[in-house]
């Protein structure tokens, strides 16, 4: 999710040179609503000609997807480098990297998740959604539980809804002020524990809640 900015006016690597503007783009798109950002701003503030915004990314509109996904999008690294200690541990610094995340890029995040200016877009709901699957797996690997199969689809909706709670729960934090850092984060892992301790082992054991499929069990009283 962090993208390294460049100095202004270097002589980079396509690469090095692509992630400097799609750096801006997410500093510009932070600061202001998507209508009020041209292209033409994003690259007066890389120091590029705006003719390379458009060889990177394509239109405006393309490149502000790009920034959405970045912003929302647990990167596989983060998982990968979550500590080897028991699922509490894991649980913590879990939290603990996407508070960092949040934090850093507040406004950034902020607005992707709301996506001002651009509110019930088709494109940037279906990369909002895409992103929710990401999240999902990756959460089921950060927990051990990504070699469950046979209620695979429980457990990644259980994972699912608890992402939306911990947006909502951030939002709390930076956008209302209700909260304070320290208490998002013990109702974060504290909630994440809980599901992978008692509700997971539940949907999991032979008998358990494994209802989703059955109407008539649904229909019991």
């Amino acid at each position: 999710m962090k993208v390294e900015t460049a100095p202004r006016r270097r002589r980079l690597e396509p690469d090095a040179r692509r992630g400097q503007i799609l750096t801006c783009a997410v500093r510009l798109f932070g600061r202001r609503p998507y209508p009020d950002v041209s292209t033409t701003d994003i690259a007066r503030e890389a120091g590029v000609a705006r003719g390379l915004v458009n060889h990177y990314f394509g239109t405006k509109k393309e490149l502000y997807l790009e920034v959405v996904r970045v912003m929302v999008t647990i990167p596989e690294v983060a998982v990968e480098r979550l500590p080897k200690g028991d699922v509490r541990t894991r649980v913590d610094a879990s939290v603990s990297w996407f508070l960092d995340v949040v934090s850093r890029h507040g406004t950034s995040w902020l607005a992707a998740v709301t996506a001002r200016g651009m509110g019930g877009d088709a494109d940037v709901e279906r990369v909002l959604a895409e992103a929710e699957e990401v999240a999902a797996d990756r959460m089921l690997v950060a927990v051990g539980l990504a070699g469950e199969a046979q209620h695979r689809e429980e457990l990644r909706g259980m994972v699912r809804a608890y992402g939306g709670l911990a947006t909502s729960t951030a939002r709390e934090w930076l956008q209302r002020g209700a909260l304070t850092r320290a208490q998002v984060h013990l109702l974060l892992t504290t909630t994440l524990l809980t599901i992978v301790e008692q509700v997971i082992p539940e949907v999991i054991a032979p008998g358990g809640q494994n209802r989703r499929t059955d109407p008539a069990a649904r229909e019991a009283p």
